[in-house]
């Protein structure tokens, strides 16, 4: 099972770590502790980051950040896998993006919901890679 810190689960959302605490404070978030840190189970953050992108009117979201190469790092939030394609979505910041791909490809790269990723962007092709 994927786990992040509270630093890590900020950027992936695209938020500040004192705004990641709220959540955890407010139980917006479920978050443990594991040898005295604060951990987010990686399905757990998946769910919120689902949530915040159904609704963009968030005020507390940074830009996120893309290179000249249009590579966004977010967070698989769904994976629908048949015999030979698996369709992917992910949040990158306040963006939703889906790619397509062989279920070969996401079995190899580990592809499930809570995973870190980079979305790399090429005219209509979304290529994913797990970090």
């Amino acid at each position: 099972m994927n786990t992040y810190r509270v630093a890590e689960a900020a950027d992936v959302l695209g938020v500040s770590d004192d705004t990641v605490r709220r959540w955890i404070d407010n139980d917006r978030l479920p978050a443990r502790l594991d040898g005295g840190r604060t951990v987010i189970n990686g399905v757990d953050l998946a769910a919120l980051a689902q949530s915040l992108a159904e609704h963009p009117e968030r005020g507390d979201a940074r830009a996120p950040r893309v290179s000249a190469r249009n590579r966004l790092s977010g967070i698989v939030t769904r994976v629908v896998r048949d015999t030979v394609m698996a369709q992917v979505e992910m949040i990158c910041g306040p963006y939703r993006l889906v790619s397509l791909m062989s279920a070969e490809a996401a079995d190899e790269l580990g592809l499930e919901p809570g995973a870190l990723a980079i979305a790399s962007v090429k005219s209509t092709n979304v290529v994913i890679e797990r970090i």
